[in-house]
């Protein structure tokens, strides 16, 4: 599933994951951007791209003038100003599982498009 797994030390420090391309239909890229801290806020940054488009969405946790603590900012353009509230699990276990889920969810969708 994944074709690169980098820890990024520039600026704030996050992982980076390159998604292998063979999963996805088509001419895509796709990574995700992670950021845990040790309070357990965290922010999950999921994005393809595509020659003609780019599609994202964000999980997060951290304090934020514009929603609750635990947000989601929905594709295709993960914006600031459209977030939703939301729960996420306590275990960091739980979250990655329905990040996971949520991206093979969307993978098996651009698969049945073909």
């Amino acid at each position: 599933m994944f074709e690169a797994v980098d820890l990024v030390e520039e600026g704030k420090l996050y992982l980076r994951i390159e998604l292998a391309g063979d999963y996805y239909p088509g001419d895509a890229s796709a990574r995700f951007e992670i950021r845990w801290y040790r309070n357990d806020d965290f922010t999950v940054h999921y994005q393809e791209e595509r020659q003609e488009s780019v599609w994202k969405c964000r999980w997060d946790r951290h304090p934020s003038s514009h929603n609750e603590r635990d947000h989601f900012h929905p594709p295709p353009d993960a914006g600031r100003t459209n977030a939703d509230d939301a729960q996420w699990p306590q275990d960091h276990r739980d979250v990655c599982q329905l990040v996971l889920e949520y991206v093979e969810e969307r993978i098996e969708t651009l698969w049945e498009r073909q």
